[in-house]
């Protein structure tokens, strides 16, 4: 077994260089087929009725004429009348868009006529969306209160109440703070938005279930299935070449999939079920809200020595809300109390979306440290940089404070920071228009998950590798192709790389920005075991020992004699007849790895234009610095990075799930109304990957979330160093802008 470790920085072929998607081709010019292309003979369509209240009790559904509507083949019930023991049951309904039922056609057209025929009877019950209204939530009895988590540099003596000594200590570092600040901030919630929905093509081959799947969990949708459907889990079979988007949404086989199986084995015929766009908002998912009151006070130098805060939000039906955990993000002064209140809203249960938790926490604290600086008239950037000795966060058990520190300095040179800045709300004018500048830090894990890989060396030379994995449009595909081709000393062209399917050695899903860390782990022992093993066979053909050997330029050959060595096909003729064919496995957390590692940090800063009139906030410049040990492919990596800042500037200035409160009816569940940024809504973009030495050691970790999480406090703080107020509740609408100057008087 070779002793597993990356080439040194600087001494790459492949590794750390720029390349372009190896499956970019195919999806630029729609050669690349998704669930949704799929289109087996004699398919049907199927189409769900979503129920159009949000809280009810379902007393009957009438599918008799959907049955006689044409083209219709079947129609299946999605809700339960009965448990297991034959007890009769009333189902309830508990956010609108709920799956009732699912009629499968010959055409959409006719499935959605069928669902049109489905009549239903309800029992209206009380509903409750208010989430940002604490008040009303209390006394609704919709909200579920926690214990207060306090931390405290004065231990209480013995036979103190800790409560009334937490009080009293709380009371005396407020009068002893050089300043206080005392604000309510908070993020609305925001939906899944894939540009392919959710869903699948499926059919049964006898008792074999074939999925193709849009998926983010190719290795372990396949047991979700199985579970629903009362089957084994060699009986699933997952297909997923591509995927529209998932970010946190797509791990598990949701209930309209299962029971497109279900219709399939009844009808004997493949079955596509693919959500429409308002469903896909409704009840694919989305990232919970949060809001908060605070009170903090810090030294006259801007460092932060008390927090006491009580945040609350909702994970829709199943309450819950950004953990407390999370509070103060990243950093973590000496004296604080903070609390934790979920809300039970008649609203689609949350699911992870990108970085769970950090973004909401990240938007509604690092704005109340920005306003300590605007209340003290100093420098953000100073303020910030005053508090690193407290963050959390720590690589191989040190402080990240020298990391965010580099970080800083880097992010404040690309956005010219010491010449744009000024004190908050005392900028020059142009016109209307004011500008400002605003930042925010944040962290990531991002360590790799178990996967194993089978890679395959043949006799003419040939390489290829598979696993079930996927690749959820981050690159994952061109990642591994270039790790066993710099192993091997070959082009990039010369690797085939087979993910996608379940039938491959198991991988984890892509979530938590683990995909990275993980498929390079395995694909880089199994392809180091192979070469040593195939250089045993070339020292004994050219007499030379083993480890004086290289695969380098297409040869395997001596390092200090490089005209002595074989070509690489000339070098696998040796294996013979049969391929060269090697397992690599990683188990996480099972050992300590030189080739992957967890714990990420970035900084980020935003540029912005605010009209005072208008209430219209434009992006200038938004610069983005990030460290993720060794950068693999530095173009996927920038890509990854623009993505997630454009995601940002969605959920800080545009994006937003708005709901009757009323009713609870999603008012805005279709792309004409759900609002998203268009290309000159985004603004310079400057990307800047940190990679010191000490980075490239640490080697690979995930990237996928952490870009994601600083854009709403960055240009909320951006907004409020224009303005001179804050605007409290991203995200930024012009009427929130407007609102925050008419309550604040004039900016």
């Amino acid at each position: 077994m070779a002793e597993y470790s990356w080439p040194s920085q600087g001494s790459t072929a492949l590794i750390g260089k720029d390349h372009d998607r190896t499956d970019g081709i195919e999806k630029a010019t729609g050669a690349a087929k998704y669930a949704y292309d799929q289109a087996p003979e004699k398919m049907l369509f199927a189409k769900i009725l979503g129920c159009p209240h949000a809280h009810c009790r379902v007393l009957k559904i009438d599918t008799s004429a959907a049955e006689k509507v044409r083209g219709v083949v079947h129609v299946a019930v999605m809700k339960k009348w009965e448990d297991d023991k034959g007890n009769k049951l009333v189902p309830e309904v508990r956010w609108q868009g709920d799956h009732l039922a699912c009629v499968a056609a010959e055409s959409e057209a006719a499935a959605a006529l069928g669902v049109a025929a489905i009549k239903v009877e309800y029992e209206m019950l009380d509903v409750f969306v208010k989430e940002e209204d604490l008040e009303a939530a209390k006394t609704a009895e919709r909200t579920e209160e926690g214990r207060a988590d306090v931390q405290l540099a004065a231990e209480p003596g013995e036979e103190v109440d800790e409560d009334e000594f937490a009080d009293q200590e709380f009371s005396r570092l407020f009068k002893e703070a050089a300043v206080v600040v005392e604000g309510e901030y908070g993020i609305q919630p925001i939906t899944h938005m894939c540009l392919e929905p959710h869903g699948s093509t499926l059919y049964w081959e006898d008792d074999k279930l074939i999925v193709y799947h849009s998926t983010q969990n190719v290795s372990g949708a396949g047991g979700n299935f199985a579970e629903i459907l009362g089957i084994t889990r060699g009986d699933v079979e997952i297909r997923c070449d591509f995927v529209g988007g998932g970010f946190g949404s797509k791990f598990a086989a949701d209930p309209w999939s299962a029971t497109a199986a279900e219709i399939s084995k009844a009808t004997g015929r493949p079955v596509k079920m693919m959500l429409d766009r308002d469903l896909e908002l409704k009840i694919a998912g989305n990232r919970p809200s949060g809001f908060i009151k605070v009170k903090l006070g810090a030294d006259q130098e801007g460092v932060v020595t008390v927090w006491d805060s009580v945040h609350w939000g909702t994970g829709g039906a199943k309450g819950g809300g950004v953990s407390k955990d999370n509070f103060p993000y990243v950093f973590n002064p000496p004296n604080r109390r903070r609390k934790q209140i979920g809300i039970v809203t008649n609203a689609d249960p949350d699911r992870a979306w990108r970085a769970p938790n950090h973004p909401q926490a990240c938007a509604i604290t690092q704005t109340a440290y920005d306003d300590i600086a605007a209340k003290l008239g100093i420098d953000s950037y100073d303020v910030f940089r005053r508090n690193l000795d407290s963050v959390s966060p720590k690589k191989a058990g040190i402080s990240m404070a020298g990391t965010y520190l580099e970080q800083m300095e880097i992010a404040a040179k690309l956005i010219d920071w010491k010449a744009k800045w000024h004190p908050h709300g005392k900028g020059e004018a142009d016109g209307s228009i004011v500008t400002g500048l605003g930042m925010a830090i944040h962290t990531w894990g991002g360590g790799g998950h178990p996967s194993k890989c089978t890679v395959k060396v043949h006799p003419d030379g040939g390489v290829e590798t598979s696993l079930g994995s996927q690749d959820i449009g981050t690159g994952t595909r061109t990642a591994i192709g270039m790790v066993v081709a710099e192993t091997f000393g070959l082009p990039l062209s010369a690797v085939k790389v087979h993910i996608g399917s379940s039938k491959y050695p198991e991988s984890g899903p892509s979530g938590g920005s683990t995909t990275i860390g993980g498929v390079c782990e395995s694909n880089r022992r199994a392809s180091q075991d192979a070469l040593e093993k195939l250089m045993a066979l070339v020292a004994k053909k050219l007499k030379v020992d083993a480890g004086n050997l290289e695969a380098k330029g297409g040869r395997i050959q001596e390092k200090d004699n490089t005209d002595n060595g074989l070509s690489w096909k000339d070098a696998c003729s040796l294996l013979g007849m049969k391929p060269l064919e090697v397992n690599g496995t990683y188990a996480r957390g099972k050992e300590e790895s030189p080739l992957s590692s967890s714990q990420v940090g970035g900084v980020q800063m935003a540029e912005v234009a605010v009209d005072r009139e208008t209430g219209v906030i434009k992006m200038k410049t938004f610069v983005a610095v990030q460290d993720m040990g060794l950068v693999v492919n530095p173009k996927t990596a920038k890509s990854q990075i623009y993505g997630a800042v454009i995601m940002g500037i969605a959920y800080a200035l545009f994006e937003e799930r708005i709901m009757d409160g009323e009713t609870g009816a999603f008012l805005n569940c279709e792309l004409t109304d759900y609002k998203l940024p268009r290309l000159g809504d985004v603004g310079e973009i400057v990307v800047h990957l940190h990679e010191p030495e000490s980075e490239y050691k640490r080697g690979v970790v995930g990237l996928g979330e952490p870009p994601v999480i600083s854009p709403g406090a960055a240009i909320s703080n951006a907004v409020a160093n224009a303005l001179g107020i804050r605007v409290p509740v991203l995200p930024l609408t012009p009427k929130r802008v407007l609102d925050a100057i008419e309550k604040g008087g004039k900016a």
